[in-house]
């Protein structure tokens, strides 16, 4: 009797914050359709692993304890994990100096002589290295697909993550809503439209009888509040969905407002319609959620963005 063949193994390594995640999902694709055949894990950070277990492109995933400094154990312990995986390849989509020391950290040593997978990625002595020197000044979504077209892998295809929608029937709403997304990560408070901006526009989307649903997380309630308080067709989700429900939401919204945040992200990759706002503070020629139905308002301080200019993308037909 024969032996069944071996699975090539695949380690994709995507850790981040969510909209670099989601933005990742393309990629994970191109891998899959790439390797069909392989056995693929991802390493991702503890937040994302709940929506990762849903999507077809993994077999497995863990969980980075992301050691620092010099906890020596748990840098032992992600070595061990890392060089018993066996891997055959490495596709590093983070590219960051945490993931390209993990390059290193795979290394053999005298007592572990196993080879070093081959690797996508920028660190030194990787076997397919993207050194494209304008890699910094690159979309997100094009600097990955340049990175695995070194690998071989072509084409990528934008990110999509259908297969994550959650139900939404718990949360009661009418069919017919927009999202708005007023939050943001705590220590960016200048990539936020002014909340007070965000009210009077639930107020012009109720006022044309569509209901505004209001999302963030539990730390965002404040502000979620903020637009809701004064319009009673309002509903405020804050603290109430997970990512999936996120999605779930998005594949049926008319359309969602929102800052630079990993939400919009998730919004956009369900499908949704959407207006984007953007300051200074980044720049959406490197990171915007790409689609034919996103619009992009970008002001230096959205403080000077008008409640006009945003309502004029929205679609009431």
């Amino acid at each position: 009797m024969r032996d069944a063949p071996v699975r090539p193994r695949i380690l994709v390594i995507k850790l981040g914050a969510l909209g670099d995640f989601v933005q990742a999902m393309g990629p994970a694709a191109a891998i899959r359709a790439h390797h069909k055949e392989a056995e693929i894990t991802l390493l991702t950070s503890a937040p994302f692993g709940e929506i990762a277990q849903m999507s077809p492109y993994f077999d497995h995933v863990w969980i980075d304890e992301r050691p620092r400094g010099l906890a020596l154990a748990a840098w032992l312990r992600l070595r061990r994990r890392l060089r018993e995986g066996h891997f055959d390849r490495v596709y590093d989509l983070q590219t960051s100096s945490r993931s390209s020391g993990y390059f290193h950290l795979m290394a053999p040593h005298l007592f572990d002589r196993g080879p070093r997978p081959e690797w996508s990625g920028i660190a030194r002595g990787a076997s397919h290295p993207h050194a494209n020197p304008r890699r910094d000044l690159m979309h997100t979504l094009d600097r990955q697909a340049d990175q695995l077209a070194v690998a071989g892998i072509a084409p990528v295809p934008p990110p999509d993550v259908a297969w994550a929608a959650a139900e939404i029937k718990h949360f009661n709403l009418p069919r017919d809503f927009m999202l708005l997304v007023p939050g943001g990560a705590a220590h960016r408070l200048d990539k936020r439209w002014p909340v007070e901006r965000y009210a009077q526009l639930a107020m012009l989307i109720a006022q044309h009888g569509v209901t505004p649903v209001v999302i963030g997380g539990r730390d965002e309630a404040e502000a979620t509040r903020a637009v809701s308080r004064g319009v009673p067709l309002a509903r405020d989700l804050a603290g109430q969905t997970n990512l999936a429900e996120i999605v779930g939401l998005g594949a049926a919204a008319r359309y969602a407002v929102g800052n630079d945040t990993g939400p919009m992200h998730l919004i956009v990759a369900a499908g949704c319609a959407a207006t984007v706002l953007y300051s200074a503070a980044s720049d959406p020629a490197l990171t915007q959620p790409r689609g034919g139905k996103v619009t992009v308002l970008r002001r230096d301080d959205l403080a000077t963005l008008g409640v006009d200019e945003v309502a004029a993308t929205l679609s009431f037909g």
